[in-house]
């Protein structure tokens, strides 16, 4: 990375990384504040740590900490907004549905930006503060390169 390019480049990226970093402490320290906060794992692409922000009665905050394994070596990061409507009658629980924006961050020997718009399906237990989840996220890269592509995962989640 001899060229003025690579230097700009990795400061960009060391700028993306510490961006990143403060997010996701500004969202831990200001879980406490919010009336229902679940955090637990999501399997799939990408698979890690997984918590859910409500910041109203059916908006929320869903952020990521993972690793991608269609990209080998990387740490993925999401933070997303999203909406939640009522899906389906259960004899016991809650299901919503759910769409959102956020923007996704792979973070490796270089740092990709891009946007997804996940979409899915949750269930609450009646009686058991654990919730699951099922999603897909169409996405877009958009640095260093732009190109489509798709997550999807479950998850479990403890609510408190």
């Amino acid at each position: 990375r001899g060229t003025i390019c690579g230097y700009y480049r990795q400061r960009m990226e060391n700028h993306v990384k510490r961006a990143t970093f403060v997010v996701l402490i500004t969202i831990m320290c200001t879980v406490g504040g919010f009336s229902q906060t679940s955090v637990g794992v999501i399997l799939g692409e990408p698979t890690g740590l997984s918590a859910k922000i409500f910041v109203a009665e059916a908006a929320s905050l869903d952020v990521a900490v993972a690793w991608s394994f269609t990209n080998t070596g990387l740490v993925y990061v999401h933070l997303e907004y999203q909406q939640h409507f009522p899906a389906f009658d259960v004899p016991e629980g809650r299901t919503l549905w759910f769409i959102g924006v956020g923007a996704k961050v792979y973070i490796g020997n270089d740092v990709t930006i891009g946007a997804r718009v996940p979409i899915g399906l949750i269930y609450e237990f009646a009686g058991v503060p654990l919730e699951v989840f099922l999603e897909i996220a169409p996405g877009l890269r958009l640095f260093p390169a732009t190109q489509f592509d798709t997550g999807a995962g479950i998850g479990l989640r403890y609510r408190f």
